[in-house]
């Protein structure tokens, strides 16, 4: 299985997050993707490949003109008023106030086109989200080129960006874009969220369709981010209805339950007619993350991969979380090797 990857995310590193009142060093940063490749290598995976350019025709299909244009000028613009940090929200669209008008203030634009103020944007944002889409479009032609699988190892992750509206540390939803690239060319497609948090920004933009599959396994949104999406009875809406399935799940989920949502959405799969599948690989199931409350050990990876790969369907997997820095590589990829050795 070929890895596609491009050395441009390191330009995204923003020094603060705000976490449990203070600021701290990211969660999400660059050292995760050094695990995965030292794994990769390690266990001779296959081909790392860096992908050329991004092509925006995929990414402008997934996502409004006017979000796009503000990530690509957001930083200058911070800076041009005067700011010397990076640039965090501080006021993000509240309940009652007016949405139909985008302020040209810096700060309020930051505040309508975000939704999670932990996500800040750096002078290098928007480059590592280009060749982060670039690695995602690469593999996504890997696999429609016949091969049976491929690995877009994307930083910064995606599935919690909307079409118009960045968190979660993501801004282009990776997943969902390499998703439309298979339903565009005539092939029913699911998109299957393995992790920790919900897929917020994959459901919002696949909602109303019936051509593409969405399906998470994710911590209760009760007590998980992204807190207010997720729920069970999130079904679909018009023609999407039905095409749209969450797995809510408490805290201290091990592999018994969580093992059985899998099969469960491996057979919403089957039913759906799935001609291609996109995995939102994220591993922050594992029991020592940080920031997520599941209890998968490091072989249930590994399973979680071969019942995957029991699907025989040809499959994308595009990175998303994992924060348990010197596990991330191990778990993801025991997926991978799961799937390449069913």
């Amino acid at each position: 299985m070929k890895t596609f990857f491009s050395e441009d995310h390191r330009k995204h590193f923003p020094q603060a997050e705000l976490s449990g009142g203070q600021f701290v060093t990211p969660f999400e940063r660059p050292s995760r993707v050094e695990y995965v490749l030292a794994e990769l290598k390690a266990r001779g995976m296959g081909d790392i490949v860096a992908p050329g350019a991004a092509d925006m025709a995929p990414i402008e299909a997934i996502c409004d003109a006017g979000y796009l244009a503000f990530l690509q000028s957001a930083f200058a613009e911070w800076k041009a008023d005067g700011n010397a940090g990076e640039l965090i929200a501080g006021c993000i669209t509240p309940r009652g106030m007016r949405t139909d008008r985008i302020p040209t203030n810096i700060d309020g634009k930051a505040g309508y086109y975000c939704h999670a103020a932990e996500t800040a944007i750096t002078a290098g944002t928007w480059e590592a989200a280009l060749s982060s889409a670039a690695s995602a479009q690469a593999a996504q032609a890997e696999v429609t080129a016949g091969a049976r699988a491929a690995f877009a190892l994307c930083r910064p992750p995606g599935h919690h960006a909307t079409a118009d509206q960045y968190g979660g540390y993501c801004f282009i939803n990776n997943a969902a874009m390499a998703a439309q690239m298979f339903a565009a060319a005539g092939q029913r497609t699911t998109v299957l969220d393995i992790d920790f948090h919900h897929g917020n920004g994959t459901q919002n933009i696949f909602y109303d369709r019936e051509d593409v599959l969405f399906a998470s396994l994710h911590g209760d949104p009760a007590d998980a981010y992204p807190y207010f999406l997720g729920h069970a009875d999130e079904r679909g809406t018009g023609a999407g209805e039905g095409a749209n399935a969450n797995y809510p799940m408490k805290s201290g989920t091990a592999w018994d339950e969580w093992g059985a949502a899998l099969d469960d959405a491996i057979g919403k799969i089957r039913a759906h007619g799935t001609e291609a599948l996109v995995v939102s690989l994220g591993v922050d199931a594992y029991k020592d993350d940080p920031i997520s409350f599941f209890r998968l050990v490091s072989d249930d990876f590994t399973r979680a991969g071969e019942k995957i790969a029991a699907l025989g369907l040809p499959t994308l997997f595009v990175m998303e979380g994992g924060y348990a820095i010197e596990a991330v590589g191990i778990n993801t990829v025991n997926v991978l090797a799961g799937f390449e050795g069913a």
